[in-house]
C-alpha cells in the first residue's frame, strides 16, 4: 500500500477530521487563492470565485540515475473568508486585511523515492513516500511586492521533518498574460533531508555508503504564469530552479545538479464576477442511498451495465449541501452547482464502516425538447473525496490486481434527475428533483502522486431526492 493509502498513523485521521470539517464551511464567499510553490502557481486575478482544472507536473528527479517525473495535478480552487483550497493545499484563514494574510493548513509534500522505476542507486532501501504537512503561512503585500514565510512540519509521520521557507515575489499584468517572478529560501532540518535523501547504515553497500545529510538550506528561483484564453479559460504554467543544499547534494544516492521543475495545465473560472450569481443563491439539500457496483462508469453512463449484485453488496447513504455558482451561463440552458457532502460506507461487516468527504463542482444541462412539461437535467460532477480508511471494494479490488489504494482520490458524479413537481403537477416543487447517480472514486489511471499513483477506484450507483431550502 502506499504512503496515503495505509501507512498514515491515528494522528493522521485526525487531519483528516480537520480536513473534512474545513470542507464543510465551503459556503461562504470565495476568491482565488495564490499558491507559494512557483510550479503549482495559479495566478488568477479575478476575485470571488472557484475554479477546476488539469495540469501536467514535471520535475527532474534528484535521485541518482532517476528519470524525470510526469505527474497530473488536478486543480480544485477555492477560497471563501475563512477556508482555502488551493491545488495541493487546504486551509483556514486566522486573519486577512487588504495588505496581510495568516493561514494554517495541510498540504501535500511532492517529494520521496519513485512509485514506478526505482533507480539502481535506491535498490534494496526502504521506501520514502509523499509526506502531509501541517503548516502556518504570513505573507505581506505592497506596491513593491510581496514577502511571504511559511512553517511546515510532517504531520503523517514519515519523516517528522520541519521546513521554514521564506520568499520575495511580485506580479506583472501584461494584457492577458499574468506573470508571478519569486525567489525563496528553504531551511530544513535534519530530520526531514535524512529520511528522503540519507542512507542508514542497514542500507548501505559497497558502492552506497551510509550517510546522514543533516539540516541545510535550499535556494528556489521561480516564474508562475496565466494567460486568459477567453472570459473563463485560463492556460496555467510555472518554472522553478532549486540549488539544493551542499549536504544534500552529498549524499550516495543524489545528483549534485540543479533541479529543475515546471507545470502546464488549463484551468476553469468559476468566478462570479464574469456572470451574476443568482438574486437569491438558495442552500441545495441533497439525501443519497446506494449499492456497490463492478460495471465500469462507462458502461453505466451508456446504460450498458446497471448491477449492483455484488459478492460483498456494500451499500453508502449520504448527505450532500450546494450553492448555485453560475445560473444559464452564456444564456445556455446549463447551471454550475458546488457541493460538499458527507458519506457513510455500510461495509457489511467486512470492515469499519468508514465515513467520506467530498468537494466538488457540478454541471447541470436541461435544454431538452420536453423540459418545459417536465424539467429534465444531465449532470456530471467532478471534484475530490477523502476516506477516513480505504473502502472495501476498491481494497480488494487493488489488492487482487496487485496495485496500491489511496484514501484521497478524484471524484467524479454524473447523474440525470427529473422535477418532481412536473411529473405530480404541483408547482411549489419543481425545484425538488429525483433521480439517479454513480459515485465515482478514481486515481487517473496512476498518473498522479497527489491521489497516490492509484489506477483503479470504485463505483456506486445510488438514488436520491434534492430539493431547496
Amino acid at each position: 500500500m502506499n504512503f496515503l493509502g495505509s501507512r498514515l498513523p491515528a494522528r493522521t485521521a485526525r487531519m483528516g477530521a480537520l480536513a473534512i470539517a474545513l470542507c464543510l464551511s465551503f459556503f461562504s464567499s470565495v476568491a482565488f487563492p495564490a499558491n507559494d510553490d512557483a510550479t503549482v502557481e495559479i495566478p488568477i486575478e479575478t476575485t470571488g470565485g472557484a475554479g477546476l482544472g488539469l495540469a501536467t507536473r514535471f520535475e527532474g528527479s534528484l535521485y541518482r540515475d532517476g528519470r524525470r517525473r510526469n505527474d497530473l495535478v488536478p486543480l480544485y480552487v477555492y477560497e471563501g473568508k475563512r477556508v482555502f483550497l488551493e491545488a495541493y493545499r487546504i486551509g483556514l484563514k486566522l486573519q486577512e486585511t487588504s495588505s496581510q494574510r495568516l493561514d494554517v493548513f495541510l498540504g501535500y509534500r511532492f517529494e520521496g523515492f519513485p512509485y514506478d522505476r526505482i533507480p539502481a542507486s535506491l535498490t534494496g532501501m526502504a521506501n520514502r513516500g509523499p509526506g502531509v504537512d501541517l503548516g502556518v503561512s504570513y505573507r505581506y503585500q505592497g506596491e513593491w511586492g510581496t514577502v511571504f514565510g511559511e512553517m511546515l512540519h510532517d504531520a503523517a509521520g514519515g519523516s517528522n521533518g520541519t521546513e521554514m521557507r521564506i520568499g520575495y515575489r511580485h506580479e506583472w499584468s501584461l494584457g492577458k498574460l499574468l506573470l508571478r517572478p519569486q525567489i525563496a529560501y528553504s531551511i530544513r532540518n535534519a530530520n526531514l533531508n535524512n529520511f528522503y535523501y540519507g542512507v542508514r547504515p542497514s542500507e548501505a553497500t559497497a558502492t552506497r555508503p551510509a550517510y546522514m545529510p543533516g539540516g541545510g538550506i535550499n535556494s528556489e528561483f521561480g516564474v508562475a504564469a496565466s494567460y486568459r484564453l477567453s472570459e473563463r479559460w485560463r492556460l496555467l504554467g510555472g518554472v522553478s530552479a532549486t540549488r539544493w543544499s551542499q549536504v544534500v547534494r552529498n549524499s550516495p544516492i543524489v545528483d549534485n545538479r540543479l533541479q529543475l521543475a515546471g507545470l502546464v495545465g488549463i484551468a476553469y473560472d468559476f468566478s462570479p464576477g464574469h456572470d451574476a450569481w443568482p438574486d437569491r443563491r438558495p442552500l441545495i439539500v441533497k439525501a443519497s442511498y446506494g449499492k456497490a457496483t463492478d460495471c465500469d462508469l462507462a458502461k453505466v453512463m451508456l446504460l450498458k451495465c446497471f448491477s449492483t449484485n455484488t459478492i460483498d453488496q456494500t451499500r453508502i447513504q449520504s448527505l450532500e449541501l450546494g450553492r448555485p455558482f453560475i445560473e444559464r451561463l452564456n444564456g445556455w440552458p446549463l447551471d454550475f452547482v458546488g457541493y460538499v457532502g458527507l458519506l457513510r460506507h455500510d461495509e457489511r461487516g467486512l470492515q469499519k464502516n468508514p465515513w467520506q468527504v467530498s468537494a466538488y463542482m457540478k454541471g447541470y444541462y436541461y435544454g431538452f425538447p420536453w423540459s418545459e412539461r417536465v424539467r429534465t437535467r444531465l449532470g456530471f460532477g467532478a471534484g475530490i473525496s477523502y476516506a477516513e480508511r480505504v473502502p472495501f471494494v476498491e481494497m480488494r479490488d487493488q489488492l487482487a490486481r496487485g496495485r496500491n489504494s489511496s484514501r484521497l482520490l478524484n471524484y467524479l458524479d454524473p447523474s440525470i434527475d427529473f422535477s418532481v413537481g412536473d411529473l405530480i403537477g404541483v408547482k411549489s416543487m419543481h425545484d425538488t428533483f429525483i433521480g439517479i447517480g454513480v459515485s465515482h472514486r478514481s486515481g487517473i489511471f496512476g498518473t498522479s502522486r497527489l491521489l497516490g499513483n492509484v489506477n483503479g477506484g470504485s463505483n456506486y450507483i445510488y438514488s436520491y431526492l434534492e430539493w431547496r431550502m
